[in-house]
């Protein structure tokens, strides 16, 4: 998905433009093509979102869908995240200060956590939230 760079900054990628990047049918293709160029962070939740994204909505081969997802997984240009206590807590925290959903809270409090500075979405309740913060730390929420 990225190319090879010395001193990558990552963007945060979520579940929506993840399937709209790797699904060549889906309407918002052409609109994150371009994250070709970019080296991204993604973390579990955001890989089982999409997994079942591809699967029951998109209608892909469970197979080739977790096959994907694994290539993605494994490529060492992307950064994967685990999750952790420490991360549980901040979604956590975010859930109530922004009003956000459990697994939205979770994906942002995973990138938020991880000093990754921006993550692109087509969700629109996170687009217009702008940024969360914690701390010394923000993470800028935009549109691919």
């Amino acid at each position: 998905m990225a190319h090879s760079r010395g001193d990558k900054e990552y963007l945060g990628i979520d579940t929506t433009a993840l399937v709209a990047y790797l699904d060549y049918n889906h309407p918002y293709h052409r609109r994150v093509e371009k994250l070709r160029q970019r080296a991204v962070a993604i973390n579990p939740t955001i890989i089982h979102e999409a997994y079942h994204s591809l699967v029951f909505k998109m209608k892909w081969d469970p197979n080739e869908a977790k096959v994907t997802l694994g290539e993605l997984i494994a490529d060492k240009n992307n950064l994967f995240l685990n999750q952790t206590m420490q991360t549980t807590r901040l979604g956590l925290l975010l859930a109530v200060k922004y009003g956000l959903g459990g697994r939205d809270a979770l994906i942002l409090a995973n990138f938020l956590s991880s000093n990754i500075l921006n993550i692109v979405t087509f969700d629109q309740d996170l687009i217009k939230l702008k940024s969360v913060s914690h701390g010394k730390r923000t993470l800028k929420i935009q549109s691919p």
